[in-house]
């Protein structure tokens, strides 16, 4: 098995990590604005996952300088490059995923 596709499994079938990668896909977002669109979701666990896709150049944060402070997140130029793995996810969901939503 190749390491890169491996490492990539690794990151990208993290839970959670998928749907707070297709949240970013139409822009930035405030991390309520991510808590708000993902039901279940625990503050503690996007503020993990945010960081590890941070780490991995996936995600990019910024801060303005605001009273008070506001933070972003935007997916990089890597991120960006998953658009059409989400959407190849979504299609597939749409024709074989019978199960419903918990």
């Amino acid at each position: 098995m190749c390491p890169r596709y491996q490492r990539a499994v690794e990151i990208l079938g993290k839970r959670w990590t998928g749907l707070i990668i297709r949240v970013l896909l139409p822009g930035p977002r405030r991390f309520s604005e991510i808590t708000g669109t993902i039901d279940g979701l625990s503050d503690r666990l996007l503020s993990q996952r945010l960081k590890e896709l941070e780490s991995c150049g996936i995600v990019a944060r910024r801060v303005y300088p605001d009273i008070p402070v506001r933070i972003e997140y935007k997916l990089t130029r890597k991120g960006r490059e998953l658009q059409e793995m989400v959407v190849a996810i979504q299609r597939w969901a749409d024709c074989w995923e019978t199960t419903p939503a918990r």
